[in-house]
């Protein structure tokens, strides 16, 4: 499902949520007058992604990095496979024990690592060797990895190496303080819960300002302005 989504992309798929309100309203599932009430929120689409910690997202990037380095003939002075390893079992051992200091030392270790790689790949660019667009791509990631590791004030961040639009969101709530994925937008008719509008909103948007595209995508797909909302 993930695949076919990926290649429809998003039109395709506010096509398909269009074509399933016209078999609501041709079957009687949903009728013209309960589009005329719609009931509108935002929720955070979690992903299926690992808590991200700089430990686990630097030594991925080195991973990453190496292996594609290595499809596309980039020499390497060397890959710090072993060495990677005892620095994050280490530094897991320290943070499960408290001994801060310790496991700082040894993510900066690990971030040494990944950094010696990130620069000998820079090194053969600027002498001339052609990289592919996915090795250009996972270099760029890396180099955000490395500005954020130790760092908690950066301005750009990721959170998930093999999904980069993932984003963290705080929502007050008791039981889970951040919530890592998308915001998104639900719209139902109030009376029948007949879904007639959705929409990924990337960037964290305040929830006042995105009813404008919300009430236009309803619009589009239904061909009728709400009345009540």
């Amino acid at each position: 499902m993930s695949i076919f989504r990926n290649r429809i992309g998003d039109e395709g798929m506010e096509r398909l949520l269009g074509e399933t309100i016209k078999v609501g309203l041709q079957t009687g599932t949903v009728s013209q007058r309960d589009l005329g009430q719609i009931t509108v929120d935002t929720t955070v689409q979690e992903k299926a992604v690992h808590f991200p910690t700089d430990v686990r997202l630097c030594h991925k990037a080195r991973e990453e990095l190496v292996d594609l380095a290595r499809e596309e003939n980039v020499v390497l002075r060397q890959s710090y496979v072993r060495k990677i390893k005892n620095a994050v079992f280490m530094s897991n051992r320290y943070m499960a024990a408290r001994q801060m200091k310790r496991a700082r030392k040894k993510i900066k270790e690990v971030k040494n690592y990944l950094g010696r790689v990130v620069r000998n790949i820079e090194i053969a660019v600027a002498q001339g060797q052609d990289i592919s667009p996915v090795l250009e791509a996972a270099l760029g990631k890396a180099q955000i990895v490395l500005s954020q590791t130790l760092n908690p004030k950066a301005r750009e961040k990721l959170y998930s190496w093999h999904a980069p639009e993932v984003e963290c969101i705080a929502k007050g709530k008791a039981s889970k303080k951040y919530e890592f994925g998308c915001k998104a937008s639900f719209a139902s008719t109030n009376k029948s819960n007949f879904i007639v509008g959705a929409m990924a909103l990337h960037g964290k948007p305040y929830d006042g300002h995105t009813l404008g595209r919300v009430l236009a995508q309803i619009q589009n797909l239904t061909g009728i302005k709400p009345k009540e909302v």
